[in-house]
């Protein structure tokens, strides 16, 4: 088109398509996650798709790196927000990323936030669709300190909001289970070097670690806890999944447990049915199925059920509809309540590299 054309005839053209902002880590400690939350991302639009879409609009997927500082994280998606580029954003990455990027969304779109998180999350056209303290802290530290009679517990996390919360949540539980915090250590994102905590947990006297540690950093523990013959020691982590597990090495994952409303070797119909579609898909070369690239699927599951309930995206429409929110994906039957997603939390032990799920362990509501 030539310049003397009319400005008029120059604009670009509406979308017909859904477009949707995925904020994923592609690098850091949490990049491991990358591969799988993408492709479940992908097998969720694809199945989207293939029923009509939503709004009788095809989803795409625009992919943005949630693993840079949370300032360059939030101001891209909120320049594609601005511009009129995504017409919602759903994805997994740090709390800390969530704390700059709601306000700055300012409910203009619906932002579903998928990973497990500290709880707490009020922000307008914010809708949880993972885990909280209260549902996966509480149960699993009473089922321990009943069925292994761990009491004396140490912390070691990383040195931001979810770590910080989450460890003040169980320093409550422990005490209604007559547990006891003996040692807490923070370490900042991207730490190696677990020497100094491991000689404060020997130290310490604990027979419990519950661990807050991001991806690889808690590889580089778990490797290096298992190295100082610490593996007597129980470990539990609300955030330790498939790739963790397989990166931690077999021979260094005695005594770890893990509390998740997903795990690939769940031994429920809707978990089989999950992992078979996702093969079929991909192959068996796909990244390796685990909670948080599963949760990326729960998500646009979400946010799709509340679209359909609604008949649009404007989030006042989607607020009213969010209580109504009750459908079946492979963590099984979920519903609303304030907007953060109730589901089943399980608590599994690791064997070897693979998970074996133990129970499910009661549900508490969402810490508010």
């Amino acid at each position: 088109m030539s310049e003397s054309e009319p400005r008029t005839q120059r604009r670009k053209a509406p979308r017909t398509s859904l477009d949707i902002a995925l904020v994923i880590p592609r690098g850091g400690p949490s990049g491991m996650f990358g591969p799988s939350c993408e492709s479940c991302a992908q097998l969720g639009v694809e199945e989207l798709n293939a029923g009509g879409g939503l709004l009788g609009r095809e989803i795409r997927l625009v992919l943005v790196d949630g693993s840079r500082a949370p300032h360059q994280v939030a101001g891209e998606v909120e320049g594609l927000v601005h511009s009129r580029t995504v017409d919602a954003v759903v994805g997994w990455h740090l709390s800390v990323v969530r704390q700059i990027l709601a306000p700055r969304l300012a409910a203009r779109v619906p932002y579903v936030y998928t990973p497990l998180y500290e709880g707490g999350e009020r922000g307008a056209g914010v809708y949880l669709a993972g885990e909280t303290p209260a549902g996966q802290l509480a149960p699993s530290l009473r089922w321990l300190s009943r069925e292994l009679g761990v009491r004396r517990w140490a912390v070691v996390g990383n040195d931001y909001v979810w770590p910080r919360v989450s460890a003040a949540a169980a320093r409550r539980y422990m005490r209604s289970c007559d547990a006891q915090l003996v040692e807490e250590m923070f370490v900042p994102l991207g730490t190696a070097d677990f020497g100094v905590a491991l000689s404060r947990l020997e130290r310490s006297g604990c027979d419990g670690v519950l661990l807050l540690l991001v991806g690889q950093d808690a590889v580089e523990f778990n490797r290096q806890f298992a190295a100082a013959g610490l593996d007597q020691i129980a470990r539990l982590s609300p955030l330790m999944e498939e790739n963790m597990l397989l990166a931690t090495g077999a021979e260094n994952t005695r005594g770890l447990w893990a509390a998740a409303g997903y795990f690939e070797g769940l031994p429920t119909a809707a978990s089989l049915d999950f992992n078979a579609r996702f093969v079929r898909r991909f192959g068996v070369q796909a990244p390796v199925l685990n909670s948080i690239g599963e949760s990326c699927y729960q998500g646009l599951s979400l946010l799709a059920d509340l679209v359909r309930r609604a008949g649009c995206l404007d989030v006042p429409a989607l607020d009213a509809a969010a209580p109504s929110v009750n459908f079946e994906g492979a963590r099984g039957r979920v519903h609303m309540r304030g907007r953060h997603l109730q589901q089943d939390i399980y608590l599994a032990r690791a064997d070897g590299l693979e998970f074996d799920v133990v129970c499910s362990l009661e549900q508490i509501s969402p810490a508010r």
